[in-house]
């Protein structure tokens, strides 16, 4: 049992797993902070535009409740049993996930962007460190008195 303590505590600990628990934390918060910026900024403004429609009361009735009289929000519905088919919640659940993965998407561009400037750099200091062979154009180092490659002898005449 104490192995296997061990082995979780290692596993537990490596960077990858820390990493994707603070990322799954993140992604949390700003799942939440999504749905309330569509249910709170995007629906309104889609209500105003469409005369006062609110995503979240677009429904149609499959069975009526108790009472069996129109209903006008969702939550009246609900009170009344009604059998409901949520379509105006989808809509809203679908304006969070392209607003998720549309920032998602700008973030992944971000970081490889920075990624790549920083291989740029890695190998221009690589490029500093070596030079070309003058007999068979392979990469060695600038010091080097013979290629590595074709094995040609390399003074500072011939390269």
């Amino acid at each position: 049992m104490k192995k296997i303590i061990v082995e979780y505590k290692k596993f537990a600990l490596k960077g990858n797993v820390l990493d994707m628990a603070i990322g799954i934390v993140v992604g949390g918060a700003f799942a939440t902070i999504t749905s309330s910026l569509v249910s709170n900024v995007i629906a309104p403004v889609f209500g105003l535009l469409t005369s006062g429609v609110d995503l979240a009361d677009l429904f149609l009735v499959l069975k009526e409740g108790s009472e069996g009289s129109p209903y006008i929000t969702l939550e009246d519905a609900n009170k009344d049993g009604a059998v409901t088919l949520s379509y105006g919640l989808l809509l809203n659940s679908v304006i969070s996930f392209l607003i998720v993965s549309w920032i998602a998407f700008l973030m992944v561009k971000g970081v490889n962007h920075l990624r790549q400037d920083e291989e740029k750099i890695e190998m221009a200091k690589e490029e500093q460190k070596t030079r070309l062979c003058a007999h068979c154009y392979s990469q060695i180092h600038k010091e080097a008195t013979r290629c590595a490659y074709c094995t040609s002898s390399l003074t500072s005449e011939n390269v």
